[in-house]
Formats: C-alpha cells, structure tokens, sequence
C-alpha cells in the first residue's frame, strides 16, 4: 500500500536561497509515515498509550530537484520492511504539477518500550502492518 498526500510549500518551509530547507523533508516524511499508520488504523497516539515508541534509528534522503515556495509536492509514503521489532518505511517527493521527483528518502524505527527497550512488535499490529507491503 502506498499512502498518498499533498502538501503546499509554505515561506516557512525554506531557506535562505528559496528553496525547501534540507531538514525540513524529514518533517515531510514524518507527515507521510504519521498519515500512512493513521490509515491503517495504528495511530501513533494509541501506541504511545501502549507504552510503545517509534523513535527514527536510521534516516536517508537523496535530493534530486530543488522544491521552491508555492510548489505543491505529493508525499508518497510506504512501508518497505517489518522486521522483529522494527518498520522501514521509504518517501518519494514528487512535485505535483510536473509529477518530477524531488527527492527519496527511508527512516528505520525500532519498537521501544518506555525504557528505550527494544519489543516485539505486538501481533495485532504486525498483522495490520503485514498488509500494506509490497508483495513480489
């Protein structure tokens, strides 16, 4: 499953030059990664109520094409791997209008108790996440 959303790029999205500021496309995914567990029903609120966390572990992006003030971008948002205890999920940017990739990217997250403890994922919640990979 791919979630897809939009975004507009607001002033305070960018820097100096004009452009989206660098950090700024890992709040991107985040937006992404947040909507695509809210769709399939894990909200990251419930989980914390659990006592489960998601902080990043690993983060990557690859910029392909400057994304300026006003551009609408499209967040498309999927998980790629389900380990023990932790989910990857990999971004794509594409602007909206010329459907041009801006950038890719991916975050690893381990499962965390409230001690920083890595957990099994719970079963209820990998069954849900097990249905949104790809299949070959």
């Amino acid at each position: 499953m791919i979630h897809e959303m939009d975004f507009r790029v607001s002033y305070a999205d960018t820097d100096r030059m004009g452009v989206v500021y660098y950090a700024n496309y890992l709040v991107l995914f985040e937006r992404g990664r947040t909507e695509l567990m809210r769709g399939l029903g894990v909200r990251y609120r419930d989980l914390e109520e659990q006592g489960l966390f998601l902080p990043a572990m690993e983060a990557q992006v690859k910029y392909l094409a400057p994304a300026h003030y006003d551009d609408l971008l499209k967040i498309r948002t999927w998980i790629s791997a389900l380990g023990r205890a932790s989910i990857t999920f990999e971004y794509e940017l594409h602007n909206a209008d010329s459907g041009k990739v801006m950038a890719r990217g991916s975050t690893k997250h381990p499962f965390v108790d409230k001690s920083w403890k890595p957990v099994a994922i719970p079963s209820p919640i990998r069954e849900t996440l097990l249905t949104s990979l790809p299949h070959p």
